[in-house]
């Protein structure tokens, strides 16, 4: 089992930065893919940031330039630095893991941003 805490969630003015993070624990390979998802009010949950083994990344179009992804294998983290905020980012922020094919979640954490 694979278990993920999410912190670093809040309210910050548009414009302003948070940086989230995601610990892992349990039975996992620490070389499976990584990242970050996120589910606003009404909406489906949709991939933010990704990060596989060799440093590879992906990240959505609309957060490109402004939220980076960071991994850090030997503490089994990864980290999502957020920078200009915008309102439209207010969602829950989902961690996740994917094991060879099973997703595992985080139970999320809330990020606000007020105009």
């Amino acid at each position: 089992q694979v278990r993920l805490v999410e912190s670093g969630g809040g309210l910050v003015q548009a414009g302003g930065s948070l940086r989230l993070s995601c610990a892992a624990s349990g039975s996992f390979s620490g070389y499976n893919p990584m990242g970050w998802y996120r589910q606003a009010p009404g909406k489906q949950r949709e991939l933010v940031a990704l990060t596989r083994s060799g440093g590879d990344t992906n990240y959505a179009d609309a957060v490109k330039g402004r939220f980076t992804i960071s991994r850090d294998y030997a503490k089994s983290t990864v980290a999502l630095q957020m920078n200009n905020l915008k309102p439209e980012d207010t969602a829950v922020y989902y961690c996740n893991i994917n094991q060879f094919g099973t997703n595992y979640w985080g139970k999320g954490t809330l990020v606000t941003v007020s105009s």
